[in-house]
C-alpha cells in the first residue's frame, strides 16, 4: 500500500505533553516503527473535554458498567461533561476513516479494559472498567481493530492486532469501489488461506455467504461479509492453526515439488509445529515454491503476505 493508513491513537502516546502533570507517555514502537506505515489522529479525551493542563487525576468510581468519572481528591463529577463529548467526538471521527484505535491504558477515559474502578468510599474496587471515551469509540466503531499501548508488547497479540488494520484497509479499498459480486469473490478468494488460518468455522461460514453472492442485495451481503471478516481475524491465529493452512498449501504442490523438496517442506512444517522455529521460516519456503513453481492460486494469497515483512510479525518461535 503506498498511502499510510490511518489510525487513531491516545495523543499522550504520541508524545503530546497532555498528561494531568502536563507530561506524556510516549511510545517509540507507535511513532518510529508503525509510523512508517500508519498515520496518525491523536485525542486526548481530558484535554479536548476542556478539562485543562495541569489537572486533578480522574477516576472511574461506582458500579463498572456504568461508572462514574470523578476528580481523585475533591470528588468532582466529569461524568456527563465526559460522555457527551465522547459521543460527539465519536461521531466526528466517522470522516477519518480509521483503520484502527490504539488507547493508553489504565486511563479512566481511554482505558479500552481492566481499568480500576473504585468504591464510593474510595476504595479500589474491580479492575473490569472501560475508559469512557474508549467505550463511546467501540460503541460507535464496532468492527474497528482496538488495542492499547502495554498489550502491543505481547507478540502474538500485536500480530493480529496489526493484520487486521491491514485486512480492514484492503476490505475498505474494494468497498470504496463501486459494489459489485465479482470484487467480494475476488476478495474473499485472496483471503481465503488469511481467514482459515484463524477460524475454520468463520472460513465455512463465509465461504457459503460468498456462494450465495446471486441471491443477496448487494449492500446487505457487503455489510454481512465485512462484520464476519473482523470477527474472524480478531480469533487467535494459533500455532495449530497455521500448520493445518501449511499442510493445505502443500497439498498445492504435490505434483510439483522434488522428493528431496517435499521432505524439506514437511521437515520444516514440523519444526514450526514443534516451536524450533518461527513461522516465518515454513512462510519463507513456501513463498520460494510460490515462485519457483509459479503456483498461481497461492501467489495471491494475503495469508502469505498479510502485513509488511519489515515489521518482523512473524519471527517469533
Amino acid at each position: 500500500m503506498e498511502q499510510k493508513i490511518k489510525i487513531g491513537v491516545s495523543a499522550c502516546l504520541l508524545g503530546k505533553e497532555v498528561r494531568y502533570n502536563g507530561g506524556h507517555s510516549h511510545d517509540r514502537y507507535i511513532t518510529d516503527i508503525l509510523g512508517q506505515y500508519f498515520s496518525f489522529v491523536g485525542v486526548c479525551p481530558e484535554v479536548e473535554a476542556g478539562f485543562g493542563i495541569p489537572r486533578e487525576t480522574l477516576r472511574l468510581v461506582g458500579d463498572p458498567e456504568a461508572p462514574r468519572l470523578l476528580t481523585s481528591k475533591t470528588g468532582r463529577d466529569f461524568t456527563e461533561i465526559m460522555r457527551n463529548w465522547a459521543r460527539k467526538r465519536a461521531g466526528e471521527l466517522e470522516k477519518e476513516n480509521l483503520c484502527g484505535f490504539i488507547f493508553k491504558s489504565k486511563s479512566p477515559s481511554s482505558g479500552m479494559e481492566r481499568v480500576k474502578v473504585y468504591t464510593e468510599k474510595g476504595f479500589p474496587g474491580s479492575n473490569k472498567g472501560v475508559g469512557l471515551f474508549a467505550r463511546a469509540f467501540m460503541a460507535q466503531f464496532p468492527l474497528i481493530p482496538v488495542e492499547e499501548e502495554g498489550r502491543l508488547h505481547d507478540a502474538a497479540l500485536r500480530e493480529n492486532f496489526i493484520e487486521r488494520i491491514f485486512a480492514l484497509k484492503r476490505w475498505r479499498q474494494i468497498a470504496e469501489q463501486k459494489k459489485s459480486r465479482g470484487n467480494i469473490v475476488a476478495f474473499h478468494t485472496e483471503h481465503k488461506l488469511q481467514i482459515m488460518s484463524h477460524s475454520q468455522k468463520y472460513y465455512r461460514d463465509m465461504g457459503r455467504l460468498v456462494a450465495r453472492v446471486k441471491d443477496m442485495e448487494l449492500e446487505s451481503l457487503y455489510d454481512q461479509y465485512e462484520a464476519m471478516l473482523m470477527q474472524a481475524l480478531t480469533l487467535k491465529a494459533t500455532v495449530k492453526k497455521n500448520v493445518n493452512v501449511l499442510q493445505h498449501m502443500a497439498g498445492y504442490f504435490k505434483k510439483l515439488l522434488t522428493r528431496d523438496e517435499k521432505q524439506e517442506l514437511q521437515e520444516v512444517i514440523e519444526q514450526y509445529h514443534q516451536y524450533y522455529t518461527p513461522l516465518i521460516v515454513p512462510i519463507t519456503l513456501v513463498n520460494h515454491y510460490v515462485r519457483k513453481y509459479d503456483q498461481e492460486y497461492l501467489r495471491k494469497q494475503y495469508y502469505l503476505n498479510p502485513h509488511p515483512f519489515e515489521l518482523k510479525l512473524r519471527n517469533r518461535a
